[in-house]
């Protein structure tokens, strides 16, 4: 049986400390080169002093907090070299080199479709992933569950959260999914300004590696385990996804 991976989205959340959300605006990113001028809004941008969002038609959202900076795409049907979310994030920190930033967090995240089969998912956790038992049987429903795992690699922790959840198909029904979240987080070690850009840098620029790190880590070690149980039956299916911070 031949399964594949869907990943709906790449991730870089870059703390930092005492971060002013309103500096995030369109003109900010546009006449400051970080985004090319041309790019669309996909929204009206929100800014507060609390949190500040611009989202573009083509996938990419950066969403600035006090202590962090996200920058989302949808990457779902794009090639690698298609993927702008690693040059944005390295171009942002560039322009802004004198704010504290303190760690990186490279993060994918893909699902896993069971079609047709409603308790395939809860199944593929409670029974797949999780040896079954009395803790099982509480309750007047079958119990649902997140799985948490962290990986210590030799260049960083990897985290990896497993839910379950589903998709809402345009006739109004849903298809169960399998969620897999990951995240490979790194410290920014240097204080000083020149060190620390170029340590973070290097990070973002290793995020091909830790994507396929992800990829072959889901793909061997979980959706292999799928193929080896013949009561759960996956149909991988592309749709067309929103992105979340």
């Amino acid at each position: 049986m031949n399964q594949s991976l869907i990943t709906q989205e790449f991730g870089i959340i870059i703390a930092a400390k005492n971060y002013n959300p309103t500096l995030l605006n369109p003109d900010f990113l546009k006449y400051s080169g970080i985004v090319p001028t041309e790019w669309e809004l996909a929204r009206q941008p929100i800014s507060t002093q609390n949190v500040s969002q611009v989202a573009f038609t083509n996938g990419v959202m950066i969403v600035a907090e006090p202590t962090r900076v996200i920058f989302i795409e949808a990457i779902e049907g794009k090639s690698a070299t298609e993927i702008k979310v690693a040059n944005i994030a390295k171009k942002y920190v560039q322009i802004l080199p004198n704010i504290e930033y303190e760690a990186v967090g490279l993060n994918p995240r893909s699902y896993m479709t069971f079609d047709q089969q409603q308790d395939a998912a809860r199944q593929y956790l409670a029974k797949t992933l999780l040896s079954p038992g009395a803790w099982q049987e509480v309750g007047t429903t079958p119990v649902r569950a997140t799985l948490n795992l962290v990986y210590t690699l030799e260049r960083c922790p990897f985290y990896l959260t497993v839910s379950e959840a589903a998709l809402r198909n345009p006739d109004e029904t849903s298809t169960p999914i399998v969620l897999f979240n990951g995240s490979f987080s790194y410290e920014v070690k240097s204080e000083a300004v020149p060190e620390r850009i170029g340590n973070l840098h290097q990070i973002i620029d290793n995020w091909q590696v830790d994507f396929a790190t992800y990829q072959e880590i889901i793909s061997t070690k979980f959706i292999a385990e799928v193929a080896n149980n013949t009561t759960i039956v996956p149909n991988i299916l592309t749709m067309d996804v929103g992105v979340a911070a």
